[in-house]
């Protein structure tokens, strides 16, 4: 390491937003115009790209990638305007490893983002978030205060997720009824404050879960779910109650 603030010899960087005792790691990369806080640490081959915004004691991990630009090719059927290219990091926040997010994505304070997470545009994570391994949300999503995303959960794009939800492993949505055909219309879902979903669960576009729901796992939600409501099956019904949790 270098005496200029802990920062290997071998990095490029960029910028000169770098607070006080910033680690930066070999291969690690930030760009001109990123700001990196206090005490941040960077791991070897993170990515940090114009525009970002690493918050105090953020710690980045090893070949994550902050800022990355959506895909703007013939392929891609839906493209959305944003509104910026910032990324910002909130205080204490961890960015797991090969982690991905991308421009006009936003992750709140003593957040942990897991290994292989991918967040696209727009993606708006509360405070205090967990999303696990392999968790893949799509553009537009919006996660509120101190809910769980575990390990390989599937999110389609235009979600709205309340505070204290949980997410077992392997959740998967869905936004589109058309399998991708010209003109589609996407439906994310809504999912109230306190909603418990099981392992495996399946949300099909446009569905609503009430407050403090729960949906068992393997179920298929293909319509709303009631607040307090426990559901079950394929497709999901009501089975009473939802236990206080």
């Amino acid at each position: 390491m270098t005496a200029r603030t802990g920062i290997a010899p071998e990095a490029v960087v960029e910028t000169e937003r770098i607070g006080e005792g910033v680690t930066i790691g070999e291969f690690a990369i930030v760009r001109e115009g990123a700001e990196i806080g206090s005490g941040a640490v960077i791991h070897p081959h993170a990515t940090i790209a114009p525009g970002v915004s690493v918050g105090e004691d953020v710690e980045v991990h090893a070949g994550a990638v902050l800022g990355k630009a959506p895909a703007r090719v013939g392929a891609v059927l839906t493209r959305r305007e944003m509104e910026s290219s910032a990324v910002t990091i909130g205080r204490g926040a961890s960015i797991g490893v090969h982690a991905i997010l991308y421009e006009d994505t936003v992750v709140g304070r003593e957040t942990l983002i897991g290994d292989h997470v991918v967040v696209r545009e727009q993606g708006r994570i509360g405070a205090r978030c967990v999303l696990g391994t392999g968790t893949y949300l799509s553009f537009n999503i919006e996660v509120g205060d101190e809910s769980r995303l575990m390990g390989h959960v599937n999110l389609a794009g235009d979600t709205v997720i309340g505070r204290r939800v949980f997410f077992s492993d392997g959740v998967q949505s869905a936004n589109d009824n058309t399998f991708g055909r010209e003109g589609i219309r996407l439906e994310g879902q809504r999912i109230e404050d306190g909603v418990r979903v099981g392992s495996g669960a399946i949300l099909l576009p446009g569905v609503t879960i009430g407050h403090s729901a729960l949906v068992a796992a393997g179920s298929v939600v293909t319509r709303d779910v009631e607040p307090q409501t426990l559901v079950m099956g394929v497709p999901a019904k009501p089975a009473g109650p939802a236990d206080p949790g």
